[in-house]
């Protein structure tokens, strides 16, 4: 079985090196590439096919929730996390509204969300 490539997408540095080092100390899984805002984040997506992307709401120029929407209208989209320092009653409606497979508080990510979040894209 190959790795779980995954497309990391946060305007912050050190979120996207925290995101990094979960994904890489996950047992099978990779990261893919990181884009920085939402534009790289639906050309990469379009580019490296990944099968599962971590997104951010808040970034400057598109913003990820509509930075999912376009991945959404992708020929094969790959599931589409969107994270937020935000707790889930601010984003998580709005998130799965624009075809994200879940939400999760940045506080709660970690290799067992990683894990479970990758379980419930399988089932």
């Amino acid at each position: 079985m190959s790795e779980i490539q995954v497309l990391i997408v946060d305007d912050q540095p050190p979120f996207r090196e925290a995101s990094r080092m979960v994904v890489e100390m996950t047992d099978g899984f990779a990261v893919a590439g990181e884009a920085e805002n939402g534009e790289q984040a639906v050309e990469m997506a379009a580019a490296l096919e990944p099968d599962l992307v971590l997104m951010d709401v808040q970034m400057p120029g598109i913003d990820g929730l509509e930075a999912t929407r376009r991945i959404m209208s992708l020929d094969h989209p790959p599931p589409v996390v969107v994270m937020s320092t935000h707790e889930s009653g601010d984003y998580r409606h709005t998130a799965l509204d624009a075809g994200a497979f879940a939400f999760i508080p940045k506080s709660e990510f970690g290799m067992d969300a990683l894990e479970e979040l990758w379980r419930q894209v399988g089932s």
